[in-house]
């Protein structure tokens, strides 16, 4: 599987996380064995388990750069996606931050509404510019 399909799938559960409020519980290795399609399992661990020690430091960059708006009225969708990005971007040091971006911003488009990727970028493009200022 390549590492786009890994990604959504990465997204879906950050998706199933929120929805579920299972952030501090949920089985990595259990969700692996679930998944009937072979993923690129090393950086899908890698990513999970950034996204488990990380998930406050990453919440609060989406939250200061996301223009006022509060992490509640995000499409928990597109909050899905934020953090994935945001992941990458904080704590993947393999991925380029563009690479991040752009791939967050072609999911949105296969899985949110016809406006988020707009909204997605300029978050994600804010906090990749907040090194510059």
């Amino acid at each position: 599987m390549s590492r786009k399909d890994t990604r959504e799938e990465l997204m879906k559960l950050f998706y199933m996380v929120d929805i579920n409020d299972t952030i501090s519980d949920f089985d990595l290795e259990k969700y692996l064995e679930y998944l009937e399609i072979m993923v690129d399992v090393d950086y899908f661990r890698r990513t999970a388990e950034n996204f488990r020690r990380h998930v406050l430091e990453i919440d609060r960059l989406i939250d200061i750069y996301s223009n006022d708006w509060k992490l509640n009225r995000i499409a928990r969708i597109d909050f899905a996606i934020l953090r994935l990005a945001v992941c990458e971007m904080e704590y993947d040091d393999s991925i380029p931050v563009s690479v991040s971006i752009n791939e967050a911003v072609e999911i949105s488009k296969k899985y949110s509404s016809s406006d988020a990727h707009k909204f997605i970028n300029g978050i994600l493009g804010n906090i990749s510019r907040r090194s510059e200022v």
